[in-house]
């Protein structure tokens, strides 16, 4: 990874930061239409010594709200005082969307399908060319967080287009047990990325609107692991990783008729082709239809809304080549979260 001049001045909009400064700057994104000046927050991070500059950002869906306080808990690391090279935290892209607690900009588009942008384009396009010019053209590499939509849940997961090798040693080196080899999908901030050799990884975890301490700790571990192998922080000696296992494709099972779910597999569960998932009922249990499996897999998303209509998404399942080892290495994740105890939990420390 050819690495940005670390030894020159950061702008930020107005503002300038030499190596060694941390500052919080307010980019301006646009007026509202009560005159009032509407910016996305944002603080830099600047280690005295040369190193990568990583952006982290959240919430450029709007109600994904995990990687607010993943990105807040990062910040608040002491280890930063070491840091190498350059930090960009953003922790609320689209904060008109958060503001609504909503997933789009107020003109109803979805933001990772805006980039790069314009700035004389629509609200997303604007907003998108933003980020784009103040944050990802300053940047080495990323990484974006998010979670599943409103209703929905993701089991912790990196995705990436893997076909870069320094993509890949990113994304394992995260340690979120499943990484999904990912399409990039047309106006996504990862499409853009990868079309200016910027390594960038998207974490999803959790559902929409709610906070999930587990995946929280898992994202706040994943970004000081991957800053400890770009070399901005010190290599620790510590227990045995989690090891990544890859995912190739995925596929959702959709609901075949209207009706209330029943579910009775869980986010994580590994089934066989043909393996009884749910049921899916009118309210008197007159009509019932019968969830299955088409093929096998592990489950890595689910709907938590039981009311479906005819087509919905249910089960989002993944295909692994080792799926021993991606069942081993999930386990193995929920056996480490369920022995943490406190947020800022001795192994980060």
């Amino acid at each position: 990874m050819k690495e940005k001049n670390q030894n020159d001045m950061l702008t930020f909009g107005e503002h300038v930061i030499a190596p060694g400064e941390r500052k919080s700057i307010e980019l301006p994104v646009t007026d509202l239409y009560t005159h009032t000046t509407l910016t996305m927050p944002i603080q830099v991070i600047r280690g005295k010594r040369p190193g990568p500059i990583l952006f982290v950002s959240a919430a450029i869906h709007g109600d994904e709200i995990n990687g607010i306080e993943i990105v807040r808990r990062v910040l608040d690391y002491k280890g930063l005082e070491k840091l190498r090279g350059t930090l960009i935290a953003v922790p609320i892209v689209n904060v008109q969307g958060f503001l609504a607690q909503t997933r789009y900009t107020p003109d109803r588009r979805d933001l990772n399908r805006s980039f790069p942008g314009n700035s004389k384009g629509s609200v997303a396009g604007r907003l998108a060319h933003l980020f784009v010019e103040e944050i990802v053209s300053k940047s080495d590499c990323g990484i974006d967080l998010h979670t599943a939509a409103i209703h929905r849940d993701n089991l912790p997961q990196i995705r990436a287009k893997l076909d870069s090798p320094e993509t890949q040693t990113l994304a394992e080196a995260f340690g979120a047990a499943v990484i999904m080899n990912a399409n990039l999908r047309d106006g996504s901030l990862r499409h853009y990325a990868a079309e200016n050799g910027i390594p960038m990884l998207l974490f999803e975890a959790g559902e929409a609107l709610r906070f999930d301490e587990s995946c929280i700790r898992i994202g706040m571990r994943g970004v000081l692991n991957v800053m400890r192998q770009l070399g901005m922080l010190p290599k620790k000696k510590s227990k045995k990783q989690i090891s990544s296992v890859i995912a190739h494709s995925s596929h959702w099972v959709r609901a075949q008729s209207s009706g209330i779910l029943r579910a009775k597999a869980e986010l994580g569960t590994h089934v066989k082709k043909g393996q009884f998932l749910g049921t899916i009922s009118d309210p008197f249990g007159m009509q019932e239809e019968t969830i299955s499996s088409p093929y096998r897999g592990i489950i890595i998303g689910c709907t938590n809304l039981p009311l479906l209509h005819e087509g919905d998404a249910v089960f989002h399942i993944a295909h692994f080549d080792d799926e021993h080892g991606a069942i081993e290495s999930i386990e193995a994740l929920h056996t480490e979260t369920a022995e943490w105890e406190n947020p800022m939990w001795a192994e980060v420390n």
